[in-house]
């Protein structure tokens, strides 16, 4: 029996068209649906359009609606694709893999470099891979892109115009296509482990810097004051801080003690933190900094919104930040 897919729109490049101001989402799933059909193979599409935006303007409350609209039609469904911008799509397949956790179907977050409507897209192709995959029966949340699947929580941005823009950071790709067919290495998809249940709640209290030589302790005391609830860092190497002449690390000591939520990763794109090593890494450590270890930003940051969204108490957060919740760290 052929598979039974639903396509999700959200806009982004693969539906754009060029306007006055530039290229704009402008296509509805409709307008792709001839696309679409020819490269669903034999499986069974349905089509909706969620919202038709650029993923600049994609926001959390985006993030927690597409959840909800995915929890509601899971058991209908073999699978389903979410079309997205390439912005931030790899923020959404990261928060959507904490608010999706555990779910039963493969959920496949895909887009592309062209709009479908240029002759020369990469759209038409990134469909393929990910309705294939939609119908591949391996529960979770992916991202599919340039022939290769990974999974939604290490898929990263890293590249602006190529068509190979995205990667799987510290974790293999879950899939490949070649003149073999599509290879799916079932060994690197996380074991379900638990019920699904829908968490899609979240804090918007939360921020992100990247440390640079210079940088003062009252940005960070800026960002406590104006009632965030959580700071992710981008720090140095693996995981170092300054603590002499502007004692960056005394300072996030005072707002840990406040209340703020820290967490700690790297600038560096491969191999993650380790903050035990260095004496810059461990003072952070030692006055209660979280951790990202392997994570990407994206994970590293949408976690943080996502944890800070179910619980203030300051063991829970730890204890949930320290937990491997959907293949997003190593560690």
């Amino acid at each position: 029996m052929s598979k039974k897919i639903l396509i999700i729109n959200t806009g982004g490049t693969l539906s754009s068209v060029m306007k006055r101001n530039g290229l704009l989402p402008g296509l509805s799933i409709y307008d792709m649906q001839k696309e679409l059909q020819m490269v669903s193979g034999e499986t069974n599409i349905e089509i909706e359009d969620f919202c038709s935006l650029d993923s600049a303007n994609i926001f959390p409350e985006d993030w927690s609606a597409l959840a909800q609209r995915i929890s509601d039609c899971r058991n209908d469904y073999d699978g389903i694709v979410v079309i997205h911008g390439t912005d931030t799509l790899a923020y959404t397949s990261s928060m959507l893999s904490y608010m999706l956790r555990n779910i039963g179907i493969p959920v496949v977050i895909t887009g592309s470099q062209l709009s479908i409507t240029n002759p020369v897209a990469d759209a038409m192709e990134n469909c393929r891979c990910a309705i294939h995959m939609a119908a591949s029966q391996i529960p979770g949340v992916f991202v599919a892109f340039n022939r290769k699947v990974m999974l939604g929580c290490r898929a990263s941005k890293v590249r602006s115009l190529s068509f190979d823009a995205f990667e799987s950071i510290n974790y293999p790709n879950i899939a490949t296509i070649s003149s073999l067919g599509m290879k799916i290495d079932t060994a690197s998809v996380p074991e379900r482990t638990g019920i699904f249940k829908l968490a899609n709640t979240y804090s918007d209290k939360v921020c992100m810097i990247k440390m640079f030589p210079g940088i003062h302790r009252s940005l960070i005391e800026s960002i406590a004051a104006q009632g965030y609830k959580g700071l992710y860092i981008e720090a140095y190497g693996i995981g170092g801080m300054p603590f002499l002449k502007h004692d960056f690390i005394g300072t996030l000591d005072k707002l840990i003690q406040g209340g703020l939520t820290v967490v700690v990763g790297t600038q560096c794109r491969y191999e993650g933190s380790k903050m035990d090593v260095y004496e810059t890494g461990k003072r952070a450590l030692e006055i209660g900094a979280l951790q990202a270890h392997d994570m990407t930003g994206e994970a590293a940051l949408t976690k943080l919104m996502w944890i800070l969204g179910m619980t203030d108490d300051i063991s829970e957060i730890r204890d949930y930040y320290s937990i491997n919740v959907a293949g997003e760290m190593s560690c």
